[in-house]
């Protein structure tokens, strides 16, 4: 075996293990490959590494997958590119897929349906952790707060996510760099009061329009993996009427309660709306742009992060992401929690998270014990 075959059967074993026991969210994966790539197997120093991690944070797409991409380009050049960022997102691909199917098969059983009902609570807990986390990091100055809540009313009342999203970006970054601007006419701030323009107005499904929807998705995802619901939401159920909110709730649980990345969410719903071809191109969807962006990109990442404008601009696209999950985890929390159980199950579980750190993955158990426990009172 020649040392590129070698490097790159190091690279798929690596994230195959990764990808099947990365139960924790993003950063619980990021703490494994670091752990792995820099202390075991000492692929890259701690610079590297920290270098790579800035990286993800300025392109769009899921932080965790996009650095397993980067620790394959590093240790086995293109070819391990690919491999690296496939093997991270196969085990979890594959275990979704099992999952879509018993849920078309078997998703109104009684017992399902218990124990969903302890389990989505705790998916709302576990956003409204990511959302404080992130709230605290993002939110640096009055400019980014009055653009954040800005964002937040701007959704409520309907306008494009996407608009949102650029609109804050271009905002934050405008108003911190207003000394150097020219005194002229600035026509991009009208992007704040685009209208709602839907991506797509077909009600019948499409594998076309899936594909391309999640290719748009993947394309602009910034801040986080939970981001996504604010998508997932606007497109499937409002847009499109392909999903209701509990189906995208179930999803989202699916998600969760797999380990790798949280977007394969995307191949849940690609399932059970398209079958295995369906899960498949939803896959392929969402993950495509985080491959391209990371191979595209990295040459400039150097030159970005020492940008002012650009690290405003970054500033404000995640602000305004964090309003949009502000929003989404509102709307999803009121088909959620729906008695005294289900508000009682997600306060402990955010003081869990918060307090004492608890692994996402104990808390879905105990999630999944209270749905049995109230359908046994019944």
């Amino acid at each position: 075996m020649n040392s590129r075959s070698r490097k790159l059967k190091e690279v798929a074993c690596l994230f195959l293990k990764l990808g099947t026991i990365g139960f924790g969210g993003p950063a619980a994966h990021i703490a494994m490959m670091h752990d792995e790539v820099v202390k075991r197997r000492k692929w890259m120093d701690e610079q590297r590494f920290l270098d790579m991690l800035g990286a993800t944070y300025l392109i769009p797409g899921p932080n965790s997958t996009e650095m397993a991409i980067h620790a394959g380009f590093v240790r086995a050049g293109w070819p391990g590119l690919i491999v690296g960022g496939v093997a991270f997102i196969l085990p979890a691909m594959l275990m979704v897929l099992l999952l879509a199917w018993a849920y078309v098969r078997f998703g109104s059983m009684p017992q399902v349906t218990w124990v969903l009902y302890g389990i989505k609570p705790v998916v709302i807990a576990i956003i409204a952790q990511a959302l404080w986390d992130l709230g605290r990091k993002v939110v640096k100055d009055t400019t980014i707060a009055i653009t954040g809540s800005a964002v937040i009313v701007l959704s409520l009342a309907g306008i494009n996510e996407i608009a949102l999203l650029i609109g804050g970006g271009l905002l934050v970054m405008l108003a911190k760099n207003a000394k150097d601007l020219n005194k002229t006419s600035l026509p991009m701030l009208s992007l704040f009061a685009m209208p709602s323009v839907p991506f797509a107005v077909a009600k019948s499904f499409s594998l076309p329009v899936l594909f391309f929807v999640f290719l748009k998705i993947g394309a602009v995802l910034y801040g986080s993996g939970y981001v996504l619901l604010a998508y997932l939401r606007a497109d499937f159920v409002t847009r499109l009427g392909w999903l209701t909110d509990k189906q995208l709730l179930d999803a989202i649980v699916i998600g969760q309660v797999t380990p790798g990345p949280v977007l394969t969410t995307a191949t849940f719903i690609g399932y059970i709306l398209g079958g295995v071809k369906g899960g498949l191109l939803a896959t392929l969807g969402i993950f495509l742009p985080s491959f391209v962006f990371v191979a595209v990109m990295s040459p400039f990442i150097p030159f970005l992060r020492k940008s002012v404008w650009a690290g405003s601009l970054l500033d404000g696209v995640n602000v305004a992401s964090i309003g949009l999950m502000a929003v989404v985890t509102w709307q999803l929390s009121r088909s959620s929690l729906i008695d005294p159980w289900t508000v009682i199950t997600a306060l402990l579980s955010f003081v869990w998270l918060l307090r004492f750190k608890v692994n996402s993955t104990w808390l879905m158990a105990g999630g999944a014990f209270v749905g049995l426990l109230n359908a046994m009172l019944q």
